[in-house]
């Protein structure tokens, strides 16, 4: 008798445990989800500023460079936004997020044709994302058929090469295909969605560069190669910023993995 008159009290109690805790585990991804897609609204707006209002080649102005780093500074707002520290769950953070700032600096470099320069920026900032993917696991195949690869496009070019460039050029393409190999080998390795989306990023930045490549090295007349160069190049940056969603301690980590 005083089993079944505590009983409706007992699970009502459940009741309200349970809903309260399906209430906590739904309601974090959705709104979670929301707060990333605001963080990434500065990001959106300056690429509509840049592609309406760069129209034509820059030739060094200052509003255009402005303009061209805008994104990246966008994108660094969103990895500070969406939640850093020097805590070792926000590792991968600080390295993109230098990346980040060192591949504006070679953006504003190009953007005043201090290419020899912004190629060293932008070398900087891939070794920055080589740190940030990591070395584990090494996936040796990947990373020798992409050697395999830039070396024999190394070679191609390195007649069209002069002064510093017969010397930058090698070692900044050795640079990027390292990059893009890491990233790929953390992909195929974690299979989640975000590592996955980096490593596309990683391809774009990699076309992206060919593209400047075949054109400036090259001499093939691409149509609308500006186009083409910074629509895949801001891809390939926003790609890798946004791996860094899931950054931060194992229990957040933990739900992410759960919507993805």
């Amino acid at each position: 008798m005083l089993a079944e008159k505590l009983w409706p009290t007992v699970s009502s109690q459940l009741t309200c445990c349970v809903s309260g805790a399906l209430r906590v585990s739904r309601s974090p991804p959705i709104a979670k989800a929301k707060s990333q897609g605001l963080k990434l609204v500065p990001f959106l707006v300056t690429l509509v500023l840049y592609f309406s209002l760069v129209r034509q080649d820059p030739q060094g102005e200052l509003w255009t460079t402005v303009l061209k780093c805008l994104p990246i500074f966008a994108l660094v707002f969103y990895v500070v936004a969406k939640g850093i520290s020097p805590k070792k769950e926000y590792r991968r953070s600080v390295w993109i997020l230098l990346g980040l700032v060192f591949s504006s600096g070679g953006d504003a470099l190009l953007n005043i044709n201090l290419f020899p320069f912004g190629m060293i920026s932008f070398g900087v900032a891939h070794l920055f994302y080589i740190s940030a993917f990591g070395w584990k696991p090494v996936k040796w195949i990947i990373g020798l058929v992409l050697y395999v690869a830039v070396s024999l496009f190394v070679y191609y070019v390195h007649t069209k090469l002069d002064d510093i460039l017969i010397i930058g050029v090698p070692i900044y393409c050795f640079l990027i295909t390292t990059m893009l190999w890491r990233s790929l080998a953390r992909a195929v390795d974690s299979r989640n969605f975000l590592a996955v989306f980096c490593a596309i990023g990683a391809i774009l930045f990699v076309i992206s560069d060919a593209l400047i490549a075949v054109t400036m090295f090259v001499g093939v007349p691409l149509p609308c190669a500006r186009l083409q160069i910074m629509i895949t190049y801001y891809a390939a940056q926003f790609a890798i910023a946004l791996s860094t969603a899931d950054d931060g301690p194992a229990l957040q980590r933990s739900i992410r993995k759960k919507i993805k």
